[in-house]
Parts: structure tokens; sequence; C-alpha cells
């Protein structure tokens, strides 16, 4: 079975165009999602459309860009279909990977997103190191330093149980946990 999957960003565009194409060729049944990015994952038709697809079953959208906007996310999306046994076709670039030759397009675009991965990898450790060098801290700021540090410290030692600890000074109870731990609190936590 042909499904078919259009979008657009905007209330004011119209679906008619991807539609038309949809049903020309072939699609049996059209999910439509008005209004919304290709950025966003939830969309609400694009979720049902994955819902109803079978195991032989091809999902049909008018241009790649209607599926996905990122490479990465749309090779996961198709190999995640040909994991269940899921077709997809894509009418504009002509990529069908029902045939060899859509199969190998995919796959040149599936080493295109890994070396994309790759890339992006390789620039954020670039500008940690060099972040560090110049002696930034990185990662998050601790929630409890100084004087909250003191106010737990005065709780435990007052025998406060650690839900009564974890509201008063508004963290969450794995937060302190984490906290009693690097603090070495000789405190039994119950």
């Amino acid at each position: 079975m042909l499904i078919g999957y259009a979008r657009v960003s905007t209330n004011e565009q119209n679906l008619d165009l991807q539609k038309q194409a949809l049903l020309k060729a072939g699609c049996e049944k059209i999910f439509e999602d008005q209004g919304l990015s290709g950025t966003k994952i939830n969309r609400p038709a694009l979720i049902e459309a994955i819902k109803l697809i079978q195991k032989g079953d091809v999902l049909v959208v008018w241009k790649l860009d209607r599926l996905g906007r990122s490479l990465s996310h749309l090779v996961t999306t198709i190999e995640d279909f040909s994991k269940k046994g899921i077709q997809f076709k894509s009418l504009t670039e002509n990529i069908d990977t029902t045939t060899s030759s859509g199969s190998l397009v995919f796959g040149i675009m599936a080493v295109l997103a890994q070396f994309e991965r790759s890339l992006i990898i390789e620039r954020t450790n670039a500008g940690l190191a060099s972040a560090r060098k110049r002696g930034i801290i990185l990662g998050r700021r601790k929630s409890i330093t100084g004087d909250k540090s003191e106010i737990i410290e005065k709780l435990v030692q007052e025998g406060y149980s650690r839900n009564y600890i974890a509201k008063f000074v508004n963290v969450s109870r794995y937060t302190l946990y984490k906290h009693l731990k690097e603090a070495n609190f000789n405190y039994s936590i119950t």
C-alpha cells in the first residue's frame, strides 16, 4: 500500500500541489500536517501515518523536506522504516528505496549524514578543549553551593529527613543525595 504524507509550515500555505502529486503516484491514503515545521518531531498526521503503515507498505512524500529538515533526522527516520520493512519514496528527488538505485542514493545520504555527525563531534570537542585551555569551567552549574550547603549540613545534623531537606532548600532528592555523597556527609539515606 502506498501511503502519502504532505506537510506545509504555515496555515496560509496550500497542500493541493503535494496532494495531487501523491494521488498521481497512487497513494491510497494521504496524511496532512498543516502549519507545522519540518523541524518538529511531534507532527500528529505523520505519527498517525507511521502507526498505520505496515511491513511492505511505502511512505511517499512529494519532497524530502516534507518529512524532515535535517539530513541526519531523515536518515534516522528512513532507517527506522527499513528495520520495520517499510519502504520510502520521495517524488521530487526520485528516491525510492524499493529499487536498487534508490537504495544506493539513500545509502549515500546515510554516509553523508554520518560524515556530518562526525564533523559536528570534532568541532564540538575542539571547542570544548579550547574552552578548557582558556580556563572556562564547563558543565552545569551546581544548584547547591555556599549557603544552601551550610543549611543542609545543619539540617542533617539536626536529623531532618531527606524529603524535608530537599523541599526546604528547593532541590530534588536526587540533587540532595548527590550533594551529600560529594560532601561526604555521614548521613544514612532512608
